[in-house]
C-alpha cells in the first residue's frame, strides 16, 4: 500500500517534470507575460509609495508629529525674500503645516457616506433579486450602472446647486429641531454645502458600487439551499435572514470597503460642495475640508513655494491618505477572513 501511494506520487512528479519539458514556445511567453503582469501592481503600489515617502520626508522631518495634531495649515509667506530653517529644512517665514481638521473631514464624511449606503444598497439589491419579478428586476438594475457611470463632477454641480439648498430649506430644519437629543445636530443649518450634504452626495456615489458588488454576491447563493428553506416552511424574509445574508456576509464586508475606499479618496464632488474651508465642523451642517479636496484647492498655492516645503507638505498629506486606505483595506480583510472564518471571498456558505 504504502509502494503504491509512492508509486503515485513518483507517477505524478514525472508528469510534472513531463509537462514542464514539453512547454511550447507559446507556453513559456505565456508563463512570462502573466508573471510579469502578476507583478506588475505590486511594483506600482511600491514605486508610488516609495516616490510619495521620499518627496515628503522634507515635510516629515519639518513638522515632525505636530503635522498629526496641529489644526493650522499655512503655506506661509510666499513673498518673503528670507526663510526659515526647522529641523534643518528650509521653509518661508510663517509657514506651518497641521492636518487635524482634514483628518477629522475626510473619516467623518466617509462614515456618514458608509453608514447611508450601505443598509440602502444591501436592502434595495434584496428586494430586485429576492422579490421583485426578474423583467422588471432587471430594468430596475440598469439604472445602478448608469448611476456608476455619472462623473463626480455632475455629482458635486448637483450637490451644491440643487440637492444642498433643498436639504438646507425642508430636511435640515426637523434635523436641528432634535438638537437636544443629539447635540451633533444642534446649530444653524446654513445654506446646505457643509458636511452632512457632502455625506449624502458621496453615499449616493458609492451605492452603485456596494450594490453592484452584492448583487452579483447574491447570484452565487445556491438556489437549493433557498428553495430548501422555502420548503421547510421559512417566508422570504427568514430565508435572507438565514440562509442569504450568511451566506454573502464576507462580502457585503468586501463591498463596503470598495465603497468606503471610493468615499476617502472623492475629490471634485466634496470639494464642490464644502469647498477649502480649514475647520473642524461644530455640528453635521457645519464646513470642513478633506484631504483629497485640501490637495486639490491648494495645488497652484504649492507651487508657488519656491523653497518646494508645500510641495513636500502635500506629498506627506497625500501619503497620509494612501496610508489610510491601506490600513482600511488591511483591516477589512483581516474582518472577511475572522467572519468567513479564513475563507476568502465568499463566505461560508449554509
Amino acid at each position: 500500500m504504502i509502494s503504491a501511494r509512492a508509486g503515485k506520487v513518483d507517477t505524478g512528479r514525472a508528469r510534472h517534470r513531463l509537462s514542464n519539458s514539453e512547454l511550447t514556445r507559446g507556453d513559456r511567453v505565456l508563463r512570462a507575460v502573466s508573471g510579469v503582469a502578476s507583478v506588475v501592481p505590486t511594483a506600482i503600489l511600491v514605486v508610488i509609495a516609495a516616490v510619495m515617502f521620499i518627496t515628503a520626508l522634507p515635510s516629515i522631518i519639518f513638522s515632525g508629529l505636530s503635522f498629526f495634531t496641529g489644526s493650522v495649515f499655512s503655506f506661509g509667506n510666499l513673498y518673503a525674500t528670507t526663510t526659515v530653517t526647522h529641523n534643518g529644512v528650509a521653509a518661508p517665514p510663517h509657514a506651518v503645516y497641521g492636518v487635524l481638521p482634514l483628518i477629522v473631514g475626510t473619516l467623518s464624511t466617509s462614515i456618514i457616506a458608509l453608514v447611508l449606503a450601505v443598509p440602502i444598497s444591501v436592502g434595495g439589491v434584496l428586494m430586485l433579486s429576492e422579490i421583485i419579478p426578474r423583467k422588471i428586476s432587471d430594468s430596475l438594475g440598469v439604472f445602478l450602472e448608469l448611476l456608476a457611470g455619472i462623473p463626480s463632477v455632475v455629482f458635486g454641480l448637483w450637490g451644491v446647486a440643487v440637492f444642498g439648498p433643498f436639504l438646507a430649506a425642508h430636511i435640515f430644519p426637523p434635523l436641528s429641531a432634535i438638537g437636544h437629543l443629539i447635540p451633533f445636530f444642534k446649530g444653524p443649518v446654513g445654506q446646505g454645502q457643509g458636511l452632512l450634504t457632502a455625506s449624502l452626495v458621496l453615499a449616493v456615489m458609492i451605492i452603485p458600487i456596494v450594490a453592484s458588488t452584492t448583487r452579483e454576491l447574491l447570484r452565487r447563493v445556491p438556489i437549493l439551499a433557498k428553495e430548501g428553506a422555502l420548503a421547510l416552511g421559512m417566508t422570504r424574509y427568514e430565508t435572507v435572514r438565514v440562509v442569504t445574508i450568511p451566506y454573502i456576509r464576507t462580502g457585503i464586508v468586501a463591498a463596503s470597503l470598495l465603497g468606503w475606499a471610493r468615499a476617502l479618496g472623492e475629490t471634485i464632488a466634496v470639494l464642490l460642495i464644502i469647498g477649502d474651508i480649514y475647520s473642524v465642523p461644530s455640528n453635521v451642517y457645519g464646513n470642513t475640508s478633506t484631504i483629497a479636496a485640501w490637495i486639490a484647492s491648494t495645488l497652484d498655492g504649492a507651487f508657488g513655494d519656491t523653497t518646494g516645503a508645500g510641495i513636500h507638505a502635500l506629498a506627506e498629506l497625500g501619503l497620509l491618505l494612501l496610508a489610510i486606505s491601506l490600513l482600511t483595506n488591511f483591516a477589512g480583510r483581516l474582518v472577511v477572513r475572522k467572519v468567513s472564518g479564513g475563507v476568502l471571498p465568499v463566505g461560508r456558505g449554509v
